[in-house]
């Protein structure tokens, strides 16, 4: 099994969540840290403190070493694909390759009805999506790329430097639509993250994913699988770890650890040995 941390950039200062990460770097154990993509927080006081992604993650790839970075998801309705493919070259090259690109349709009402952004009906954001995702793989692998879709043009378009990594920095797709979500991730992702509740949820949607690799001639096995697990703070460490164990028997190739909010940095040592025996 394969682990990594998640950070909640809510209701934290830079200080701690720079913190938390450079801790986690020292253990390698944890092949990657995320946080998400929100502009207000998801718990607790909507008008609190919720630090943005990607500059955060560009900061983070900075101060740490090994540790690949990531976001979990990038919603694709915040930010131009042309302009979020060349914020993912830049974050690539400033952490000497270490960047996952995650990235979904986007969901939060709320968020984009107060900042003035439109967020589409499910099937147009879906086909926004996927033109998104398109044109963000031309961007990063073509000299020059061109696009032209019903939602997203590119003419002539450059995107330099490129990543450090090729063809293009590890795309993560996040969601479990059985149609559109786990299609995308077999057409075009290295990387699949879902939220579940146990392993008899996540079981049948891989089995999904499995017979749309099949109808596109993917192998599956070119495809991490993720799931999360969250440490409660009212329960014991041995909880979450056997929660991750549970998957790790069920097939699930990474396991993303959700920290607690405000969890300090030497909260990362006693994770790192609870999971050892896992790994």
């Amino acid at each position: 099994m394969r682990f990594a941390i998640k950070t909640r950039p809510e209701h934290t200062t830079w200080q701690q969540l720079r913190d938390v990460w450079i801790a986690a770097d020292e253990f390698e154990i944890f092949e990657s840290a995320w946080h998400w993509d929100h502009f207000y927080p998801l718990s607790g006081d909507m008008a609190g403190p919720n630090l943005e992604a990607w500059t955060t993650l560009a900061a983070l790839a900075q101060a740490t070493s090994r540790i690949r970075v990531g976001c979990q998801v990038t919603g694709m309705i915040y930010r131009h694909p042309a302009v979020l493919a060349n914020m993912a070259a830049t974050t690539d090259i400033i952490s000497n390759g270490r960047l996952e690109l995650g990235v979904g349709a986007g969901w939060n009402q709320l968020e984009c009805d107060a900042y003035g952004i439109d967020l589409p009906p499910l099937k147009e954001r879906f086909d926004r999506f996927d033109e998104g995702v398109q044109a963000m793989i031309a961007l990063l692998t073509e000299k020059v790329a061109n696009f032209d879709g019903e939602y997203i043009k590119l003419t002539d378009a450059y995107c330099e430097p490129k990543a450090v990594q090729t063809p293009h920095p590890p795309i993560t797709i996040g969601g479990k639509g059985p149609k559109r979500t786990l299609r995308a991730v077999a057409r075009w992702a290295q990387h699949w993250n879902v939220i579940v509740a146990d392993p008899s949820e996540w079981t049948p949607l891989k089995e999904i994913l499995v017979a749309h690799c099949a109808d596109l001639g993917r192998d599956p096995a070119e495809i991490t699988c993720s799931v999360n697990v969250r440490i409660d703070p009212d329960e014991p460490l041995d909880k979450a770890v056997a929660d991750a164990a549970a998957y790790g028997e069920a097939g699930v190739d990474l396991v993303v650890m959700n920290l607690p909010l405000d969890s300090p940095p030497s909260a990362v040592e006693p994770l790192a040995k609870a999971l050892a025996p896992l790994a």
